[in-house]
C-alpha cells in the first residue's frame, strides 16, 4: 500500500461525524429526502431506492433485545451471483477439534510481519475458540496483522459479530452503514452479517479480534453501582449514512459455517444511502471507561472492569465478556494491589494494546504489545515472581497506573487452542517459568 493511499485513508477518516449512543434508534441520510417517514416500506422506497430489513435478531425477541434496521440502498442485497468455497487461510471456526483442550498456561508474542500485500482478511489468523458456529453459540480468538487495504473486496460474516482491538496502526472502516475510524485504544464492532472493508490508515497494522458466535454484546448491568460508570452509553458511536456508487467487478467474500465464500458482484455493495435503527456498527475509545475500583482495602474481581458482555442463559455467566485494564488510581491499604493468584471457572485470553501489564514483567519474552496469553479454566494464574517480590516490599501510597492498556477476553467455556497456534514460532517456551522462585515463606518469620 502506498504512502498515498494511507494519506487519503487518514484524510477520510479524520473528517467523519457520528451518532452517538449505545442502542440507540438512529436515523441518518446522505443525501436528503432518502428516509421515508411514516413508513419502512413505502410501495415506492424515495429517490428509487429499494428498502431492505437487516434482522439481528429474531422477529419475535423482546423489544429490549430486537435488533434490526431499515437500509434504502441503490441495489437490494438479493441482487447478487452465487457464491463459492474459496480457502479459508488462516481463519478457523468452532468446533475446534483439531487438537484437545489443554490445560496449560499459554502465552505468543505478536505475530510475525506478513507478506507484502497483505490485507485485513488475508492477515486473519485464528488462536483458538469454542462452541459451535452453527448452533451460534460460543466464541473465537482471531488476531491479524496487514499492510494493505482491502481493495475492491468486502467482507461479511454470517457466523457472528467481530469485535476488533487495533494495537498497531488506525483503520477506516467502510460498512454498510457508513464509515468508522478505529485507532489503537478503540475498539470496533461490525454486526454479524454486515458487509465491511477495512482500509490502513498506516503503513501497517496489527490487533486482536473477538468473533462471538452467541448473543450479541450489550452494556453490562450495573447493580449496586447504580446509574453511572463502566462503559457509558453516549461515548459509543455509530457511523452516519455514507455510500459507494461504484460500478466494476467487487469480490464480495461471506464467512459461513465456518468457511469462506466468494461472489463477483458487478457494483459494490456499500450502497445504502440511508438507514434508521438501532443494529449498527460502532466504535468505543477504551480510555473513556470509567474505571470502578476500592478506596479501602483489597480490590474487586477483575468482572468489575467489563466493558462489553454476551449473556447466556444463566444470568451473570457470559458467553464472552470484553473486559479492559484501563489507567487508574491503586489506594488500597495493606493490600496486594497487583491481581491477586486466582483459579477461574472462566477461561481467559489477555492481550495487551499498549505499554504494561501490572501483573506481568514485560520485555522481550515476557508480556508485550501484540502478544497474548491464554489461562483455560482452573488453571492456576498471578503475578509473576517479579511483580510478587516488587508489590509485596512496595510503600504503599497512591500509585497511578498509567502506562499501560490490556484487555481480555473471558469466556464460559474453555478455548481449544488451533493446531497452527500450537505449533508456531511465536509461542513461547518456557511460559510456566515465570511463577519459578516463588519461595516458600512460611516458618520464615516474613
Amino acid at each position: 500500500m502506498s504512502g498515498t493511499d494511507n494519506e487519503q485513508a487518514r484524510k477520510t477518516a479524520e473528517g467523519l461525524v457520528h451518532s452517538s449512543g449505545f442502542g440507540n434508534e438512529h436515523s441518518t441520510e446522505a443525501v436528503p429526502g432518502a428516509l421515508p417517514h411514516g413508513r419502512n416500506s413505502p410501495q415506492r422506497a424515495p429517490l428509487g431506492l429499494y428498502a431492505e430489513q437487516l434482522s439481528g435478531s429474531a422477529f419475535t425477541e423482546p423489544r429490549h433485545s430486537n435488533q434490526r434496521s431499515w437500509l434504502y440502498r441503490i441495489r437490494p442485497s438479493a441482487a447478487h451471483p452465487p457464491f463459492t468455497r474459496i480457502d479459508n487461510g488462516g481463519l478457523r471456526s468452532a468446533p475446534f477439534t483439531e487438537t484437545v483442550p489443554d490445560p496449560n498456561r499459554l502465552r505468543w508474542d505478536p505475530l510475525p510481519e506478513p507478506a507484502p500485500g497483505t490485507d485485513f482478511l488475508a492477515g486473519l489468523w485464528t488462536l483458538g475458540g469454542n462452541g459451535d458456529v452453527t448452533q451460534r453459540t460460543g466464541m473465537a480468538v482471531h488476531l491479524y496483522a496487514a499492510n494493505a487495504s482491502m481493495s475492491d473486496r468486502v467482507f461479511s460474516d454470517a457466523d457472528g459479530e467481530l469485535l476488533i482491538v487495533p494495537q498497531r496502526g488506525g483503520l477506516l472502516l467502510r460498512t454498510e452503514f457508513g464509515l468508522l475510524r478505529a485507532e489503537p485504544g478503540h475498539v470496533a464492532l461490525i454486526p454479524r452479517g454486515v458487509r465491511f472493508r477495512v482500509e490502513l490508515l498506516d503503513p501497517e497494522a496489527r490487533g486482536y479480534v473477538c468473533e462471538n458466535y452467541g448473543r450479541p454484546f450489550v452494556l453490562p448491568d450495573l447493580g449496586p453501582i447504580g446509574a453511572n460508570g463502566l462503559a457509558n452509553a453516549r461515548d459509543f458511536l455509530a457511523p452516519v449514512a455514507a455510500f459507494e456508487d461504484v460500478e466494476r467487478p467487487v469480490q464480495v467474500i461471506n464467512k459461513f459455517c465456518g468457511n469462506l465464500w466468494s461472489a463477483t458482484y458487478g457494483h459494490s455493495p456499500l450502497d445504502v444511502v440511508a438507514w434508521h435503527g438501532n443494529l449498527t456498527p460502532y466504535v468505543y475509545d477504551l480510555h473513556r471507561f470509567n474505571v470502578i475500583g476500592t478506596i479501602s482495602y483489597d480490590h474487586p474481581d477483575p468482572s468489575i472492569f467489563t466493558v462489553l458482555t454476551s449473556p447466556s442463559d444463566t444470568p451473570g455467566l457470559a458467553g464472552v465478556d470484553f473486559v479492559v485494564f484501563a489507567p487508574r488510581w491503586l489506594v488500597g491499604e495493606d493490600t496486594f494491589r497487583p491481581p491477586y493468584f486466582h483459579r477461574n471457572v472462566m477461561s481467559e485470553y489477555m492481550g495487551l494494546i499498549e505499554g504494561a501489564y501490572d501483573a506481568k514483567t514485560a520485555g522481550k519474552g515476557g508480556f508485550v504489545p501484540g502478544g497474548g496469553s491464554l489461562h483455560n479454566m482452573m488453571s492456576a494464574h498471578g503475578p509473576d515472581r517479579d511483580t510478587f517480590d516488587k508489590a509485596s516490599a512496595a510503600e504503599l501510597r497512591p500509585q497511578k497506573v498509567d502506562d499501560g492498556l490490556a484487555f481480555m477476553f473471558e469466556t464460559r467455556w474453555p478455548v481449544t487452542a488451533t493446531e497452527q497456534a500450537r505449533t508456531a514460532g511465536h509461542l513461547q517456551k518456557g511460559y510456566d517459568e515465570v511463577w519459578q522462585g516463588l519461595e516458600r515463606h512460611w516458618g520464615s518469620g516474613a
